[in-house]
């Protein structure tokens, strides 16, 4: 671990400056998440801000820990390879994908009941008025076609908010491992050195199983699994793209 950038220094001061300050309102009464955290596009505290600032908003003390201990130990090394800019456009990015993909299994969990709704002569208005008061009653009205799963589905990617820089990290120790696949690294509790593309590499696949069956195998069971793997997609393809067409062949040996 060599001497960290400004850049990867900036970017966990700014994580630890937006955690302790919403902790500190919420000891007030007041829920940053409902600004910067990244609702459902349907919800009313939906804010277009909230694809960027949601990066910077987490979930409790271990969540920002693994998040930052990760930019820490692989940030540096990939800006330096890379340079502030293209770090800071992979980083992002990144981010971005992983907004766009959680949003995208929300939609799948949401709409096949919301459409049963609508085809039970429901308005749209009328389809939110049911979810506000399951949320606030726990009890619904019963429709032809509905399930229980359904409408655990539906109210779950309605009403919970994504946070964390997960996404934007996956991007970067992904694009890390392609960059250096064959360095060995150390995690805790194993002592054995493991090489980059078979460490990180498992990683994802443990997430994406996660994310297709909704057991996971690693971490909480509110992960937002489809987050990360975007954010690894897009950290791959970015990192490739450059490796393939920017750069010789030495530099990244």
């Amino acid at each position: 671990m060599g001497k960290i950038t400004d850049t990867v220094k900036t970017l966990l001061i700014i994580n630890i400056v937006f955690f302790i300050g919403s902790e500190f309102l919420k000891s007030r009464g007041i829920d940053a998440n409902a600004l910067f955290a990244l609702w459902f596009p349907k919800h009313p505290n939906f804010k277009i801000w909230q694809l960027v600032t949601h990066m910077f908003m987490h979930g409790g003390t271990t969540h920002i820990f693994f998040n930052m201990f990760a930019l820490y130990m692989f940030g540096s090394n990939l800006e330096n390879a890379l340079g502030q800019t293209k770090f800071l456009f992979l980083y992002f990015s990144a981010g971005l994908g992983a907004a766009g993909l959680q949003i995208l299994s929300n939609y799948y969990g949401f709409l096949p009941t919301y459409s049963i709704l609508l085809e039970n002569g429901l308005s749209e208005n009328q389809v939110y008025e049911f979810i506000r008061n399951i949320v606030e009653t726990g009890s619904y009205t019963n429709y032809d076609g509905l399930t229980q799963q359904g409408i655990t589905d539906m109210i779950g990617n309605y009403v919970v908010p994504m946070v964390g820089a997960s996404g934007a990290i996956f991007g970067v120790v992904v694009a890390f491992a392609v960059l250096y696949p064959n360095l060995p690294l150390m995690i805790m509790f194993i002592p054995v050195p493991i090489k980059a593309k078979y460490l990180i590499g498992g990683y994802v696949l443990f997430d994406l199983y996660a994310a297709i069956t909704g057991n996971n195998i690693i971490g909480p069971a509110n992960t937002a699994n489809w987050a990360h793997i975007g954010g690894a997609v897009i950290g791959f393809i970015i990192i490739w793209y450059w490796k393939k067409n920017s750069f010789n062949n030495k530099r990244w040996s």
